[in-house]
């Protein structure tokens, strides 16, 4: 069966963004399945438009700016 984008339920989703970044903590069920944990990184380009990025490492910045979405979203499952 392929993927069906209808399919997937966003749940939880809480951003954080810097001069160059935007981290996002979301929750997502597909189909009704298993709720899933996604950590996502967009970087501004030289326009300053947000593009998807490898997720990578985190700074020290980065990790204390997410800590309380991945503590709220912990209690969503």
């Amino acid at each position: 069966m392929p993927y069906d984008s209808s399919l997937d339920n966003r749940l939880f989703s809480k951003s954080w963004e810097n001069d160059t970044t935007k981290l996002t903590v979301s929750i997502y069920s597909y189909n009704n399945g298993p709720k899933k944990l996604q950590i996502s990184r967009e970087t501004k380009d030289s326009e300053g438009e947000l593009r998807f990025g490898k997720m990578g490492l985190l700074n020290k910045e980065e990790f204390e700016a997410i800590l309380p979405f991945l503590q709220e979203a912990s209690s969503q499952f």
